[in-house]
């Protein structure tokens, strides 16, 4: 699996397999006084892209922490873990309510855990501007 740190654009096969795999994952915020927010979400990797992406509603914790970082994003990180096997993505975090883009992440989605999520009008992605990956196994 990738060396750890590695550039999230040329991930090794191992480590790109790992997150084909279906996995919950954690994606950690920032709250406003700094304290961390560690939530299980479905996260899929779009190397090529350089992105991460997170479906969400609008209402939550997590879009909300994100959204107050502006337009320059928020640092955050996604985490999974399989026994030994672990892999982290770090990067810059934003809201995205176009929708096109929750379709994409909504596809991306289905296609990484095997069912298509339900329906919700309040849906907005986080998308993940990638700037590191770490893992091992």
């Amino acid at each position: 699996m990738a060396p750890h740190p590695s550039d999230p654009g040329t991930p090794d096969a191992p480590y790109l397999g790992f997150w084909r795999e279906r996995h919950l994952c954690t994606l950690t915020t920032l709250r406003p006084d700094g304290s961390p927010h560690v939530v299980p979400v479905g996260v899929t990797y779009d190397p090529e892209a350089r992105l991460a992406r997170v479906i969400a509603s609008v209402t939550s914790a997590k879009v909300r922490h994100v959204a107050t970082a502006g337009p320059e994003g928020a640092r955050v990180a996604v985490c999974q873990v399989d026994g030994r096997r672990w892999a982290t993505l770090e990067g810059l975090a934003r809201v995205r309510r176009d929708p096109e883009r929750i379709a994409e992440a909504e596809r991306r989605y289905a296609e990484r855990y095997g069912r298509t999520p339900r329906p919700n009008p309040s849906r907005v992605v986080i998308e993940i501007e990638l700037t590191r990956a770490l893992g091992h196994g």
